[in-house]
């Protein structure tokens, strides 16, 4: 019974800073290191006399006291963030009970004035409760007999401290209100080109399946009575199959086939949305074959993708240049380098620029960013590309041969 109670007490509510971290992809144990100020509760005594502070009424205050201490704390993060504000009461009551006695505490109201920012509240609301927090506090340190210091210092610090999380949680918030909307732009894109399929396939199909249907039931009727005629009708079928056929294929190319401009485009609300300066040419890709782009933007993809995850870069950039026989796409970073040379990622890209006839330089030094040189030629001088990686799909293929 005890351990199921324990269990649910400390199980994170849905909108707890907890969860949230979870669901962003960070440790649950990630705003754990807040702790470290606790040393301070330890290193007061140290100003009374020295280590002579350490008497054994601070010593049995800091055991009954401390492990309070961390369990508010924990539920700060554990709680809902529109009650949790009932845990840093708490912990700021804690101070004010063992004020007389025990002068470390005042680390504990500081945390209590800080945790306010982990909770769901208007500002005037954290404001009021603030300022609230701050005039208990001093007019009972005056009354009990605090330094004028102290009654100076502590409210000060707070209000400095509390200011600093305030900004940062408004940034915070700002930047998944960012992200938020950029994975409402790319919903809303992907949405635009489901529809847009759906209207080319319907534009390509509707007409053509439905003679297909009547000259198939013509063709049946017409079987026995009149079999020359049938041949004919059977003939059309096949010609519009094959012209059907042919119209789904170059669809479906258009559709797999991607631009240099908007990998640019996605490579920069990856990049800036993980805090990575993103700098780019507009590419002149005019000359370029259609086949060529594709591979270069799918190799784009890869880079990009690969200083997202791996490179622990502040900065990338993107430069194309060309001259009378090739075109070239320099990408690079100014990450931790020592980039392995036959990684899944660097093979698969040296595969697409060596089907265009191109070549794929790298120079990552350890800790000096990497650099990928790719040129390719401008006229169609490639090898066949492998099926499946530009070409139709292996069934329309097979639909194509067998026809």
């Amino acid at each position: 019974m005890r351990p199921a109670f324990l269990a649910r007490w400390f199980t994170p509510a849905p909108d707890s800073g907890v969860a949230d971290d979870i669901r962003r992809g960070k440790s649950p144990w990630a705003d754990s290191v807040h702790l470290l100020w606790s040393v301070w509760i330890f290193v007061t005594p140290l100003f009374d006399h020295g280590i002579q502070g350490y008497t054994w009424t601070w010593i049995l205050f800091t055991l009954v006291s401390y492990p309070l201490f961390l369990l508010l704390f924990a539920k700060i993060q554990l709680a809902s963030q529109r009650t949790a504000y009932l845990y840093a009461w708490a912990m700021a009551v804690l101070c004010f009970a063992l004020l007389r006695w025990y002068p470390s505490g005042l680390s504990y109201f500081v945390y209590a004035c800080v945790m306010l920012n982990h909770c769901r509240m208007r500002l005037r609301a954290q404001l009021v409760q603030l300022v609230l927090l701050n005039v208990t506090l001093v007019g009972l340190a005056w009354w009990i007999g605090y330094p004028a210091s102290i009654l100076v210092i502590m409210p000060a610090s707070v209000i400095v401290i509390s200011v600093i999380m305030l900004v940062e949680r408004i940034n915070k918030e700002k930047d998944a209100a960012l992200r938020l909307s950029q994975d409402e732009v790319r919903r809303l894109a992907v949405l635009a080109e489901r529809e847009r399929i759906g209207r080319d396939l319907h534009d390509l199909l509707g007409h053509t399946l439905s003679l297909v249907t009547l000259k198939s039931e013509l063709a049946c009727k017409l079987a026995l009575a009149d079999p020359p005629r049938a041949q004919r009708e059977m003939e059309e079928v096949e010609r519009v199959s094959r012209h059907a056929l042919a119209e789904v294929r170059a669809a479906v190319t258009g559709m797999r086939r991607s631009d240099l401009a908007a990998e640019l485009v996605s490579a920069r609300l990856m990049l800036e949305a993980s805090g990575i300066a993103f700098e780019a040419d507009a590419p002149a890709t005019r000359e370029l074959w259609p086949d060529a782009e594709a591979s270069l933007a799918l190799v784009l993809r890869e880079a990009v993708t690969n200083i997202h995850r791996h490179a622990r870069a502040t900065a990338a950039r993107v430069v194309f240049s060309s001259n009378a026989e090739s075109f070239h796409m320099r990408i690079g970073d100014n990450g931790r380098g020592g980039l392995a040379a036959h990684g899944n990622g660097i093979s698969g890209m040296r595969e697409r620029v060596r089907a265009l006839g191109g070549t794929l330089a790298i120079d990552s030094p350890a800790r000096r960013g990497t650099t990928l040189d790719i040129a390719v030629p401008l006229r169609a001088t490639r090898k066949p590309l492998a099926e499946g990686v530009h070409g139709a799909s292996p069934l329309l293929a097979g639909q194509e041969g067998a026809a």
